[in-house]
C-alpha cells in the first residue's frame, strides 16, 4: 500500500492538537518507529478565534489558515486534517488556495453516525457557539435525515465555559461538571447519541451518561490513519457547497 504524509493544521487549541496527534499515533498499527506514519504538524496558536469571527466579534482567521495550509503543502503533506470543528466553516476558502485536499471532519462524523443509527434518529451536539451557528453539523446530519438537537442558550454558556477552561489547561472535575447539564438536557430531549463536536471537550474524561458519545476527534484520527496507510483513497477537495458557512 502506498503511504501518504498527513498534514495537521493545528494550534486551535494547542492541547487539542497534541491530543489529536497522540490519537493518530495510538491508532496506527505499528511495531516500531519506522512503521508509523509521516506527519507534518503546523500548530499556530495565533490564528484568530474562529467563534469570535463567526459571531462578528473578532478577526477573520482565513488568511492565517491559508498561510498554515500553504506551509504544510510546501513541506510535502499529501492531504490536510484540521482538528478544530469551528474552523471548518472557513475551510472552503483555504481549500481554494491549495492543491492538496482537506479531509472534511464534519462529513466523516455524519457518515460514522449513519453507519450506527437509522434515519430520523435524534442526535445531540456539544460544540462551540460558532460551530452551532454555522449549521455545519445540522446540514451534514440532515443529508442522512437525522435530527440535530443542541443545548439551549443557558446550558450552552456552561459548555462555553468548559471549553475556555480546557484552553487554560484545566482538565479537572470542575470543568467536566460544567458539561453535565448539557448532557442531561440532551438526554431528556431523547437523543440516541451525543457528538463531541469540539476538540477541547474531547480532552475531558467521559461524563456519566446512559447514552453513547460520538467523538469527532477520534473519528478524524481514524480516517487520517486509514488514508495515510493507503487503506482509503485521498479525499476529494472540499467545495463551497459541502461546507458552506453562515
Amino acid at each position: 500500500m502506498h503511504r501518504r504524509t498527513i498534514g495537521i493544521l493545528g494550534g486551535m487549541g494547542p492541547l487539542a492538537t497534541a491530543e489529536f496527534y497522540r490519537r493518530i499515533v495510538l491508532r496506527t498499527p505499528a511495531r516500531s518507529d519506522q512503521e508509523h506514519l509521516h506527519v507534518i504538524l503546523d500548530a499556530d496558536p495565533t490564528i484568530p478565534d474562529r467563534t469570535a469571527a463567526l459571531l462578528g466579534r473578532g478577526l477573520d482567521p482565513t488568511p492565517a489558515l491559508i498561510a498554515a495550509a500553504r506551509r504544510l503543502e510546501a513541506a510535502g503533506a499529501d492531504f490536510l486534517v484540521v482538528p478544530c470543528n469551528t474552523a471548518h466553516a472557513f475551510l472552503p476558502a483555504v481549500q481554494a488556495a491549495i492543491t492538496v485536499p482537506i479531509l472534511d471532519m464534519i462529513a466523516e462524523v455524519a457518515a460514522a453516525i449513519a453507519q450506527r443509527y437509522p434515519p430520523a434518529t435524534r442526535i445531540g451536539l456539544l460544540a462551540t457557539e460558532g460551530t452551532i451557528a454555522t449549521g455545519l453539523y445540522d446540514r451534514a446530519l440532515s443529508r442522512y435525515h437525522f435530527q440535530l438537537v443542541v443545548p439551549d442558550e443557558a446550558v450552552q454558556r456552561l459548555v462555553n465555559q468548559a471549553i475556555e477552561r480546557v484552553k487554560q489547561g484545566l482538565l479537572d472535575r470542575q470543568t467536566a461538571a460544567l458539561v453535565s447539564p448539557a448532557v442531561d438536557r440532551l438526554a431528556r430531549e431523547g437523543v440516541a447519541a451525543i457528538v463531541i463536536g469540539c476538540t477541547e471537550l474531547s480532552l475531558l474524561p467521559e461524563w456519566q451518561a446512559d447514552l453513547p458519545f460520538v467523538d469527532a476527534t477520534t473519528i478524524l484520527a481514524d480516517a487520517a490513519v486509514a488514508i495515510g496507510l493507503g487503506q482509503r483513497p485521498l479525499p476529494a477537495p472540499l467545495s463551497a457547497t459541502c461546507l458552506a458557512s453562515t
